[in-house]
């Protein structure tokens, strides 16, 4: 993962979003806690994703770890 996005702002509710799917929560999970759909949670994950040049949203969490946001 040489490649890594540098340095991106990310709001603070996507922030909490990848700190619970850190935590384990599932994206119904995560909606439910947040007062979200299960389908905008998808959403905004995939944009997420999309926003740092990764694949899956466990590789937005390790990024977001790696840059001490969560």
């Amino acid at each position: 993962m040489g490649d890594e996005p540098e340095a991106i702002e990310l709001p603070r509710s996507d922030l909490l979003l990848l700190r619970l799917l850190a935590e384990g929560l599932s994206p119904d999970e995560v909606a439910c806690r947040m007062g979200l759909s299960g389908r905008t949670v998808r959403r905004r994950v995939r944009g997420i994703c999309d926003r740092l040049g990764v694949a899956t949203p466990i590789q937005a969490v390790v990024w977001a770890v790696r840059q001490e946001m969560i």
